[in-house]
């Protein structure tokens, strides 16, 4: 057993309550936030003289680089305003937004993942409603139904970014070495893939490796495939499925490790700790040669394998597991102002530069994936800045995925890395070979630990 997992009692103990209170209202519950508004003397028409602005956002390099030159470039055409950017890696930052905006201290500008909008502001109290900077950002560039997924409690909290969605992604490489030509696009294929791996170049190379949250994912596109119905209501946080149900997603995704497609987790954090996929020697190298992601993480994967394996690398199909094309897409994040920024109109121009603006967007390009806005896609495109993985995963993704995402599923209660719900039960899979019932079990409690209906 890992020394890291923690029991699901102690972790609901110690967790539970605290971290599910943000959420309910999302779904017919009471939860609140103590963020600090902004005094009622903000004004929604520039200032006059000089203004400073804060911004903040989570990514890889690709994406820090991104923003920070687009935000020079915005400074150099807004000489007044001085723009100041805070950022890091996914790994820690939302536990460290959350207390920014429970203490009122959140920069002005903020990328935001669509579930913060439920969890911090369910009642509108952290994010200003932009449409009252109607002025400054061009709502017209995105459609209805993309910028209608920033609404929430009567209130638009933000602007998209993106939309995305997962695919699975390989290394054609390691697959020409197996004496595979293609990718797998079939169940069966993907199984005859794992035992073509562990037959031809041995026990260490594997088609795919999924930790716990990406192995939920895949679970739930496998139902969503064969059942045809949304994982929950997205209003309610209904769960749609029944305990034996859920029973087969557990028993499909124990059916590929055992059929040597996914890597047994105690294997992999045996040799890699804690270390992300795109991190490990294994996926450097080639010997585990696919995985499924989001497509704005695809450049980050690519660009990590080493010069013999990069040239493999290759957007793949979603495989249709049943008799509907199963998987959800998602708001991939959103900007909104915060209530205590104190110049909201300059906080939309940056939004509207980033966003909409030809000199703006050719800069952005995909490094937040594909934009969402019309403009903003346009002038990235004129630019030669997106990134041809990135847009042909998203153009895939966005033909193929049918059902809707609800805002509890990225609780991080319970895709934490390392401490979540999702990673508890497949490292009870993997370490304990514990039977599907069990595994539903622990499960179930815990989405209804986040305020689930289960």
């Amino acid at each position: 057993m890992r020394t890291t997992m923690i029991t699901r009692r102690n972790f609901l103990k110690a967790a539970g309550a605290a971290g599910a209170a943000g959420l309910l209202a999302a779904c017919g519950g009471s939860g609140s936030s103590s963020a600090v508004s902004a005094p009622a003397s903000v004004s929604t028409a520039p200032a006059e003289g000089d203004v400073s602005l804060s911004i903040s956002w989570w990514g890889g390099e690709s994406r820090h680089e991104a923003y920070n030159a687009a935000i020079d470039a915005f400074m150099q055409s807004h000489p007044s305003i001085t723009v100041n950017p805070t950022f890091s890696a996914w790994t820690g930052w939302e536990d460290s937004m959350s207390t920014k905006f429970a203490g009122g201290v959140g920069e002005d500008v903020c990328q935001i993942n669509w579930n913060w909008m439920y969890k911090y502001s369910s009642s509108a109290q952290t994010f200003m409603d932009l449409r009252d900077y109607a002025d400054y950002i061009d709502f017209s560039q995105w459609d209805d139904a993309v910028v209608n997924t920033c609404f929430v409690a009567d209130s638009q909290q933000a602007v998209p970014v993106s939309m995305t969605g997962r695919i699975f992604y390989w290394n054609m490489t390691t697959f020409n070495k197996a004496g595979l030509t293609d990718y797998p696009k079939t169940l069966d294929e993907l199984y005859a893939a794992g035992e073509t791996f562990l037959n031809v170049l041995g026990e260490d190379y594997y088609p795919l490796h999924l930790p716990g949250y990406d192995r939920m994912i895949l679970m739930v596109f496998y139902l969503e495939s064969v059942y045809g119905k949304n994982w929950a209501d997205p209003a309610t946080c209904t769960l749609n499925y029944t305990r034996e149900e859920i029973a087969t997603g557990f028993d499909f995704i124990r059916s590929l490790v055992e059929h040597h497609v996914l890597m047994p987790l105690p294997k992999y954090y045996g040799i890699n700790g804690e270390n992300l996929v795109y991190q490990s020697a294994e996926w450097i190298t080639g010997k585990v040669a696919g995985f499924f992601e989001w497509d704005s993480s695809a450049p980050k994967y690519e660009d990590a394998l080493d010069e013999a394996n990069r040239p493999g690398f290759t957007v793949g199909d979603e495989i249709k597991f049943g008799d509907y094309n199963g998987g959800f897409t998602k708001l991939s994040m959103g900007l909104a102002i915060t209530q205590t920024c104190q110049h909201p109109a300059e906080g939309a121009m940056l939004i509207n530069y980033l966003l909409n603006e030809e000199e703006g967007a050719a800069i952005m390009g995909s490094a937040c994936g594909l934009p969402a806005s019309k403009s903003g896609l346009a002038a990235a495109e004129a630019a030669g800045a997106i990134n041809p993985v990135v847009e042909e995963a998203n153009k895939k993704i966005m033909s193929f995925c049918a059902f809707e995402h609800d805002p509890l599923f990225e609780d991080e209660m319970l895709k934490g890395v390392g401490t979540g719900v999702y990673q508890q039960v497949f490292d009870t899979m993997d370490y304990d070979n514990a039977p599907s019932e069990e595994l539903v079990d622990l499960l179930l409690d815990g989405l209804e630990s986040v305020g689930y209906i289960v």
